[in-house]
């Protein structure tokens, strides 16, 4: 029987309607005969509100009670996502991150996982249990709480897939894959069926919020294909393995307001791509701080301020029309 992993982030869980929606999701995996590993993080704004309150109290609060305050969020999301699958007649049970052997080193906030011990999460499988996880968390040597910093719960998921040798690991979302820019700020952008882990980092790197870095480095490391896909609906949604295609721009992300990234495979053999961006520069009379390329992105950090027009002529230029 196959395991599959899935992660619920905040959005995706941030009320008792939203949780239902999940339940859903999971309880149609599980029918298919799937052993099921849920992640999930805190609901909504839950840990931002957390960090609130204790600055309140403190401007100084120590790091590792800040990690026994942070790890609740997550806590709550299980324990209700867990309430709410076994009410619907499936046998769910939560665990923390110390529960399903997650071990970190001894980094408060922005802790490392050394290792997994999965006898726990293996034991509730065999049970035929769906085994929801709290993202974010860990325990290191001393059994102390630790968190895992941003993106902590896509990592936890990730990393809890290459430890169980799982088929796939789903990062469920509010967005339904990754683009090839902002669909907020440009209309023509297009979802990409799949990417690479390579072109997935340097799209991380350059502030896309679909994955983080940390969670792309370790499906790449353990081969564990990740899938984006959105909660809210059954559209199809982004692939990243480690598939190696022809020679293609993949998307174009604008950082902040001065800097523009061109994201693909062969990036630095492609000198028409690189010329047809110098041009565009060159017409609108763009001044360049720097110009780098690389394998897989071209980067340039702008003197002034950049407008979305200008990253919707790139975009019309080296994106052809699907």
């Amino acid at each position: 029987m196959d395991t599959i992993v899935l992660k619920f982030g905040g959005s995706s869980v941030a009320n008792n309607d939203k949780l239902k929606l999940v339940a859903e999701k999971i309880i149609e995996l599980y029918q298919k005969n799937h052993n099921i590993v849920v992640v999930v993080s805190a609901q909504g704004k839950t840990t931002d509100k957390l960090i609130s309150e204790a600055k309140e109290i403190s401007q100084e609060a120590k790091d590792r009670e800040m990690d026994v305050l942070l790890s609740t969020g997550e806590q709550i999301s299980t324990a209700k996502l867990s309430i709410l699958l076994n009410q619907m007649g499936y046998p769910a049970i939560s665990l923390t991150g110390w529960q399903a052997g997650i071990y970190t080193n001894n980094t408060n906030q922005n802790a490392i996982i050394k290792w997994i011990d999965t006898g726990r999460i293996k034991t509730e499988l065999k049970k035929r249990k769906i085994v929801i996880i709290a993202g974010f968390q860990g325990m290191n040597e001393n059994m102390d709480i630790t968190t895992l910093g941003r993106g902590g719960s896509d990592t936890t998921a990730v990393a809890i897939a290459a430890a169980l040798s799982a088929k796939n690991c789903y990062i469920f979302s509010d967005v339904d894959g990754v683009y090839t820019t902002d669909p907020n700020k440009l209309k023509q952008a297009k979802k990409l069926a799949a990417l690479s882990y390579e072109e997935m980092l340097a799209l991380s790197s350059e502030g896309a919020k679909v994955l983080h870095n940390r969670c792309v480095e370790i499906g790449e490391k353990f081969k564990v294909p990740i899938i984006t896909k959105s909660t809210f609906n059954n559209k199809a949604g982004t692939v990243i393995s480690d598939i190696i295609e022809e020679n293609t721009i993949k998307s174009i992300v604008k950082k902040d307001i001065s800097r523009i990234s061109i994201v693909g495979n062969g990036i630095i053999r492609n000198f028409q791509n690189i010329k047809t961006v110098l041009e565009i520069i060159e017409m609108n009379k763009l001044e360049m701080l720097e110009f780098n390329v690389s394998e897989t992105k071209i980067s340039i950090s702008f003197k002034n301020q950049v407008s979305d027009k200008i990253l919707e002529e790139i975009h019309k230029k080296l994106i052809p029309e699907i």
